[in-house]
C-alpha cells in the first residue's frame, strides 16, 4: 500500500515538474532571495547587529534574527500559498479525466491509493519549494548577522501543513465537481479572509460580542473552520524565535479537518462511475 502511494506521489511531482508547475515556483523563490539579497547589500545593518551583540545575550540576538526571518518569509510564503493554491487544483480534476483514469485504475492500485498518493504529490510539491524558500532566506540572514539560527527551518513544516489543510478542501472539490474553480475559491476564502477575520474574533472582539446565539455560532464557525491564520502566524512565529509552542488546539482541529475531508474524498472517489 505505502510503496502504491509512493509511487502515485512520485508520479504527481513529475507531472507538476512537465506542468512548469515546480520551475515556477522555484524561479519566484529565486527572485524573492536575490531580492533579499540585494536589500540586504544595500541597508546598513550592523549598528543593529551590533546593538544585539553588546547585548551580551543569545536570547536577544536570537529574537532579533527570528524576528527578521519572520517578517521576510512571512509575506513570501503567503504569496507561496497563494500561488500553491493556483498551481495544484488541477491535479486531482486532470486525473478524472477520460483516458487518463481508466489507464491508473487498470493498473493494480486501489483507489484509496491514488487518491492519497495525488494528495500527498501536491503537498510534496509545495513543501519542497517553500524548503528551498526558508532555507535560503536562512543562510541569508544568517550569514548577514553571524548567527545561525536553526530553529527556524521548522516554520517549512508548519506552513507545508497549512497548505495540506487547504489543499485537502480542493482534492474534495476536484472529486465532487471534477473541476478545480470551486476548490480554488473556498481554499481562498478561507485563507485570506475567514480564518483571520475568526482569529481576531476569538483572540480580540469575542467579550464584546453580547449575543449569546452569535457568540455561538462564531464560536463553533471558529472550531470547524481551519486555522491556517495561526499556523502561519502565532505558530510560526514561535517556532521561528526558538519558543515552544503552547497551544496546540489549532494543530489538532485542523489535522482533524484534514482526516474529514480526505475521508470524506476517498469515500466519493470510491462511488465515482469511471
Amino acid at each position: 500500500m505505502i510503496k502504491n502511494i509512493w509511487l502515485i506521489t512520485l508520479y504527481t511531482f513529475r507531472e507538476a515538474m512537465a506542468r512548469k508547475v515546480f520551475l515556477f515556483f522555484a524561479f519566484i523563490s529565486i527572485l524573492a532571495l536575490l531580492g533579499l539579497t540585494l536589500v540586504f547589500s544595500v541597508i546598513g545593518i550592523d549598528t543593529f547587529v551590533d546593538i544585539a551583540n553588546q547585548s551580551g545575550s543569545k536570547g536577544v540576538l536570537r529574537e532579533v534574527v527570528a524576528s527578521i526571518q519572520f517578517m521576510i518569509i512571512n509575506p513570501l510564503t503567503g504569496l507561496c500559498l497563494l500561488l500553491a493554491i493556483f498551481s495544484s487544483a488541477s491535479f486531482v480534476p486532470n486525473m478524472m479525466e477520460k483516458g487518463t483514469i481508466d489507464l491508473l485504475l487498470s493498473k493494480p492500485i486501489s483507489r484509496d491509493q491514488l487518491l492519497l498518493g495525488k494528495f500527498c504529490g501536491g503537498i510534496l510539491v509545495v513543501f519542497v519549494n517553500i524548503l528551498f524558500l526558508v532555507i535560503g532566506t536562512w543562510i541569508i540572514v544568517s550569514i548577514k548577522f553571524s548567527y545561525w539560527n536553526f530553529s527556524f527551518l521548522y516554520v517549512s513544516i508548519t506552513i507545508t501543513f497549512a497548505f495540506a489543510v487547504l489543499y485537502s478542501i480542493i482534492v474534495l472539490s476536484g472529486v465532487v465537481t471534477k473541476g478545480s474553480i470551486l476548490g480554488m475559491m473556498a481554499a481562498y476564502f478561507i485563507f485570506i479572509l475567514l480564518s483571520p477575520l475568526l482569529f481576531a474574533y476569538f483572540k480580540e472582539f469575542r467579550t464584546a460580542v453580547e449575543n449569546d446565539v452569535l457568540k455561538a455560532f462564531l464560536d463553533g464557525l471558529y472550531y470547524v473552520v481551519p486555522k491556517t491564520s495561526e499556523l502561519t502566524g502565532v505558530i510560526t512565529a514561535n517556532l521561528a524565535a526558538g519558543r515552544s509552542v503552547t497551544e496546540y488546539q489549532p494543530i489538532i482541529t485542523s489535522l482533524i479537518f484534514i482526516i474529514l475531508m480526505i475521508g470524506f474524498s476517498i469515500f466519493l472517489f470510491r462511488k465515482k462511475d469511471f
